[in-house]
């Protein structure tokens, strides 16, 4: 039995879990609760979804990695089976989140794998706390630049609400259907991805669920783009071992991101799913859940040092230390 298994099962907070088909349980954290679905044993994953999404987009890969790990996939809040307040949806908020839900489930290190926002909680969790840090796995990740999905875009303005609950009613469901379909008989990357995307919409059935989704878009996209960057602060993640997964037709955050995102992560990898779109793990669930294995086989867990980090901080993204200009001054970035 694995050290993690051991002082999990020591500490008692989240007990013995010998299943590999994921358990839906949950926690109550500073008053609300958390859904989260659980599996396996061995050394903790972490599976962090993407906006509107939830842990059971997991659900057929989970399995399989729980053969060799505990694997704990949360619903962040506003967000699935969890909690929907009125409250800070922003990426250091879902990082913050993710710490306190680990930390009452006692997991003191966990690897991250993060899917398009869920990639950008991963990077945020690891810049706010390296030392519970063992690897990132990045999926179709936000932050890599402003481009993304006008459909987005869209929803991030006023009336974005509204524009959901429309997506919603029968009559136009009916038409969005006819649209879909024509875009995927074209070929089309939006096409590829439409199906998920209104799976989605339809895990949004109230006004509350659709206002959680609203606040938490807002904190990341406007009408120009996204308004966050990881780019600036990339070169933290020197020692930490990181895969990047894209699909090459993704529609929502493309593969160009994966691609700058490889260059400014020193010692990353990056895999391409040709033909994949925004959900390479739903496309093929049998070469992801082996290439994350392959990338966890192959590497260690990152050992974080505080003298290193602040040689990394005082130097920057360059290797000389004193300022440095922009990533892009054409763009804003992110300052949290």
């Amino acid at each position: 039995m694995t050290a993690s298994r051991n002082y999990l099962d020591r500490v008692g907070r989240l007990g013995p879990v010998p299943i590999r088909s994921p358990e839906l349980r949950f926690r109550v954290v500073h008053g609300y609760r958390r859904a989260f679905r659980v599996a396996g044993a061995g050394p903790p994953l972490v599976l962090i979804h993407g906006i509107g999404d939830s842990s059971a987009t997991w659900e057929k890969i989970i399995p399989s990695l729980a053969r060799e790990h505990l694997v704990i996939a949360p619903d962040l809040l506003g967000h699935g089976l969890s909690d929907k307040p009125r409250a800070d949806y922003s990426v250091a908020a879902y990082a913050n989140g993710v710490r306190d839900l680990l930390g009452v489930l006692g997991v003191p290190r966990a690897t991250l794998v993060g899917h398009s926002l869920g990639g950008g909680v991963a990077m945020q969790f690891a810049y706010q706390f390296p030392e519970r840090t063992e690897r990132l796995v990045l999926v179709g990740s936000g932050g890599g630049g402003p481009e993304v999905s006008a459909v987005l875009r869209m929803l991030a303005l006023p009336g974005g609400e509204a524009l959901l609950h429309l997506l919603r009613l029968p009559t136009a469901r009916w038409q969005t259907g006819l649209v879909v379909s024509a875009m995927r008989a074209m070929g089309t990357a939006l096409g590829q991805d439409a199906p998920d995307l209104l799976r989605v919409v339809d895990a949004l059935p109230d006004s509350v669920s659709r206002a959680a989704f609203i606040r938490s878009l807002r904190s990341v996209v406007d009408w120009r783009g996204q308004v966050i960057t990881m780019l600036d602060r990339c070169y933290l993640t020197q020692g930490m071992p990181t895969l990047l997964v894209w699909g090459s037709r993704d529609a929502v955050v493309p593969v160009a991101h994966g691609y700058r995102a490889h260059a400014a992560m020193p010692g990353s990898q990056l895999e391409i799913f040709e033909g994949a779109g925004h959900f390479p793990f739903h496309t093929d669930p049998a070469r992801f859940v082996s290439t994350v294995e392959r990338f966890l086989t192959e590497t260690q867990p990152a050992t974080w040092n505080l003298e290193q980090w602040r040689q990394l901080l005082r130097t920057g993204r360059n290797g000389v230390a004193g300022p440095t200009g922009p990533v892009d001054a054409a763009s804003e970035r992110n300052a949290t």
